[in-house]
Order: C-alpha cells, then structure tokens, then sequence
C-alpha cells in the first residue's frame, strides 16, 4: 500500500517525507490527547474538588501505564516485527480513552481513564522512532527523527491543545473538551493504514530466534550511553509533566493570568518546540548529539525562572518561554537518536522503550506526585523550582555522553555488516554489532 514512494529499498526520499509526516502527525494527536487533562485542568479540579496531590497523581497513573505498556508493546513489536499493525492498534485504543476522560464524574474515574490512555499510547513512541529509523537515511536521521517525535506533538499537543481545549472548555464545558481530543486519532489511523508499509525486518543468524526478554535488556543496557540516557529521561521526563501539570495553575492561581492568558504562554511552548523539531535535531546531525543535549538541558532552566520571577510585559514572558521550552529538541536525541546509533537494529524499538519507559515510570510517576505534595506544603512555586534542579543534572549527565553522530565521524556500532543485504539496511540504520545479518519484509 506505501504511496509515499517505491517498495524497493532503499526508500525514496519521498516515501521517507511522508513517513515521517504522517508518524509526526499521528504522534501530535497522541499529545494533543494526552495534554488535554493539563490544559484544562483549572477546569476540572474545581469542579471535581481535586487537591494538589490528586492533580500530581493523574499525571503520575498515565505515566505508569504509559512506561509498562512502552517496554511489554516495544519488545513484542520487536520479536513479530509487526510495526505498523502495533501502532494502528494503539492509535485507534487512545483515541477511544479520550472520550472515556469526558465521562468522568470522580477522581476515581479520571483516575482510571489515564491509566488506560497511558495503556493505549505507551507503544507510539517506540514503535514510530523505530520505523523512521529504518526508513531514513543515517545522515539525516537526527533530524528525521527529531520531526517525527517533536513537530506533530508539539504543534498539536503544546500549541493548539491549550489554545483550542481551553476556548472549548469555556463556551461548552471541559467534559466535551475530551470528546474533541478524540475525534482525530481514529481519522489518523486510517491514513497509517492506508500509506505507509511494514517496515523491514532485521534477523541475524548468530541470535537465538526466541532470545528471552531478559537476555535482550542486559545486551541493551551494557552500552554506557544506554544507561546515561535513561537517567537522562528520568530527569526530563520530570521536568516535562511537572511543567505540564502545574505550571498553568501557577499562572493562573498564582500570577492571576486569565485562561485564555495561560493558555497563550502554554501555546507558546508548542511553537518553540515545533521549531526545535528542525533546528535542534538538525544541528545535532552537524555538530553532534551530546554538546546540543549539554546546551538545551542548562536552557530550559530560564523557563521556571521566568514563572517565577519576571513581573514585566506577557510578551516578554512568552520570549523566555519559548526559549527556555528548547529544551524539548533534544527529548528524540536521548529517547531515539542516540540509540538507534548504539544498539543493533533488531533491538531499536526495545532500547528505546527503555528509555522511553524509564522515563515515564519514575520521571513521570514519582516526580509529579511529589511536585504535587510539595506544592501542597509550600505552594505552587516548589515544581518550578523542581524543574530548575531536573535541567541542571542532566545537563552534567549529559557530558558524559559518547558522540554517536555519524558527522561527527562516529559510528553507532561496532562493526560493518557483510552480506548481499549491505545496501538496503546502511540505507536504514547503522551497521549491526552482528557479523552476518539478513533484511526482509514480513
């Protein structure tokens, strides 16, 4: 079914433009979706009398369900090698959980809707950072991938969620707010079943068909960059749901913004991170990953700053935002890039679900839980200043990066492949750690 471009490999550069148009599109949805609760929070918490910490741990539950159905999604799209059927599974299911958060009349059950919609999205990212990296041409798959995971959910999900769900949860309600949220996804799935293909397969015939999960993690995690970006994403993955969660109650309970104020300043992290999606991942594909990672971490830490402390003109205030939310170009280059340049292709969706999955369990879990009941101790100042400490760590972490660019005159693995299927996989990933290696299509 591809319309993109041809079946042969390596793909036209067509087919690999509008893969990565309708894998970003998709992946906007998700987040459009997923943000939905954040935006219209100073809705929901009075009406369903929420506290602080009630607000922390709906975040946390999606996030839960988001990084168990990440890990168990990935490796299973890993081991069938059936890519493309995964995700539209997973794209029809979290636009179904989005209706299901309208209904909810307790924190119980808004409670339940994000465990479910965390069940429903957690394979997304994973699985659309995999397919790209093996349709894309090496030298420009920071950028690729950068667009794949940052344009659409940014756009969408940072920019015209909070601009559109928070008009629409004014004039009828933020119930039917949700029902908005849901609508696209299943339009979405339908345009990924009908123009894009199942990815290549990649099998070796060194490793054991039915290697056990178990085995799989411990060849992953042996990779001294796999195990910095986890830490990585634990500390960003922070920074970026407490962000969400309650930064537009401290513009409004707190610097006494109107919603429709907050939710322009919220906008504005959308626009910024959709122009990241070119310009942080591009550069990363000249100068490297590690000095952009290094850089962005220490930049977003003027965001909170400026929540804090700037008093002067909003427009000003949407300036420091949009620089400071730079930051999120560099969220595909530790949760994707980077690994798709260190591990063996056959285990890219799985790497990446570690990180990915690492990141929301204890980044997305924990963090907000307890932003939430420190807020609830001392005010809503203290997640701003949790955000600030999040980016200062990992930007130190950062340093200790190895360089995997292949600009930068690194490979992501450690030996070149041999055999007949040469050309089409260094057309779509990186040489594999494995000596013999054979590519088809399921």
């Amino acid at each position: 079914m591809a319309q993109f471009g041809e079946t042969a490999q390596p793909r036209s550069v067509s087919y690999q433009v509008g893969l990565v148009g309708l894998l970003s599109l998709n992946f906007g949805i998700l987040f459009f979706d997923r943000n939905a609760l954040n935006f219209v929070m100073p809705f929901v918490k009075p009406d369903l009398g929420l506290t602080n910490t009630q607000v922390g741990l709906t975040a946390s539950a999606l996030s839960f369900a988001w990084a168990l159905s990440a890990l168990f999604i990935g490796a299973a799209a890993d081991r069938g090698g059936r890519r493309k059927l995964f995700l539209i599974a997973a794209t029809v299911a979290f636009s179904l959980c989005s209706f299901i958060s309208g209904l909810a009349t307790s924190f119980l059950m808004l409670l339940g809707s994000r465990l479910l919609m965390g069940l429903a999205e957690g394979g997304v990212a994973p699985i659309s950072q995999t397919i790209t990296a093996l349709a894309v041409s090496p030298a420009r798959r920071g950028l690729a991938m950068g667009v794949m995971q940052n344009f659409g959910s940014n756009l969408l999900g940072s920019f015209a969620a909070p601009v559109l769900l928070v008009a629409f949860a004014t004039a009828f309600g933020w119930h039917k707010a949700f029902y908005l949220a849901g609508i696209p996804g299943l339009i979405s799935a339908f345009l990924l079943w009908r123009f894009i293909d199942e990815p290549p397969t990649v099998t070796a015939v060194s490793l054991e068909p039915r290697q056990s999960l178990r085995s799989r993690l411990g060849e992953i995690l042996a990779h001294r960059n796999m195990l910095l970006c986890v830490w990585i994403a634990i500390l960003l993955v922070s920074y970026l749901v407490i962000c969400w969660a309650f930064t537009p109650l401290f513009l409004t309970k707190v610097r006494g913004f109107a919603p429709a104020q907050m939710g322009w300043l919220m906008g504005t992290l959308g626009i910024s991170a959709t122009l990241g999606s070119f310009i942080v991942s591009g550069i990363s594909d000249r100068i490297g990953r590690r000095p952009v990672i290094v850089f962005t971490c220490f930049l977003g830490m003027i965001l909170p700053l400026g929540a804090l402390f700037y008093h002067g003109s909003i427009w000003i205030l949407a300036l420091i935002f949009f620089f400071g939310w730079a930051l999120t170009g560099a969220f595909p280059l530790f949760m994707g890039t980077i690994p798709s340049e260190t591990v063996s292709p056959r285990h890219m969706t799985t790497a990446m679900a570690i990180i990915i999955g690492s990141g929301e369990v204890v980044g997305g879990v924990i963090s907000p839980a307890a932003a939430g009941w420190a807020a609830d101790l001392t005010g809503l100042g203290a997640p701003l200043w949790i955000m600030m400490g999040l980016c200062a760590v990992a930007g130190v972490l950062a340093l200790a990066l190895n360089e995997t660019a292949p600009a930068a005159g690194h490979k992501g693995t450690a030996s070149s492949l041999k055999g007949k299927n040469h050309s089409a996989i260094a057309a779509a990933s990186d040489p594999m750690p494995m000596a013999t290696a054979t590519i088809s299509k399921p």
